[in-house]
């Protein structure tokens, strides 16, 4: 049975009103650092997984470090984002190299494969 709560009636309220927001309306207020690059997003994204590990392992997290996690998923965010294009983008060169082996012509198999394989090493290396 549904029991509306002193908290339920607060969130109602609240939707009523406006006040609260859907994450995609939300203005950013931070941009995080850029990724432009795949090069670029796979550091970012290396090294912002490192900060955000070590946060998320302390015992407590203090209203300093919420912060500097929120900060610091900007960046994470931007550089998943040109992950995920670039990855979008692997799926091409690599369909090529496949239909190319099986109608037995090397010379695509060749470029359409050293085009994949400049990406995917950037990424695994």
């Amino acid at each position: 049975m549904f029991r509306l709560t002193p908290a339920l009636l607060i969130l109602f309220s609240f939707l009523a009103s406006g006040v609260v927001v859907a994450a995609e309306d939300r203005p950013e207020h931070f941009k995080g650092l850029p990724a432009d690059t795949l090069a670029q997003a796979v550091a970012n994204f290396s090294e912002y997984n490192g900060k955000l590990e070590g946060l998320i392992q302390q015992e407590q997290l203090s209203p300093q470090d919420m912060h500097e996690v929120h900060m610091l998923t900007y960046t994470l965010e931007n550089a998943l984002a040109k992950i995920q294009a670039e990855l979008a983008a692997l799926a091409e060169p690599l369909e090529a190299v496949h239909l190319a082996s099986e109608r037995s012509a090397p010379e695509t198999v060749k470029k359409q494969g050293q085009v994949y394989l400049d990406n995917a090493h950037q990424i695994i290396k």
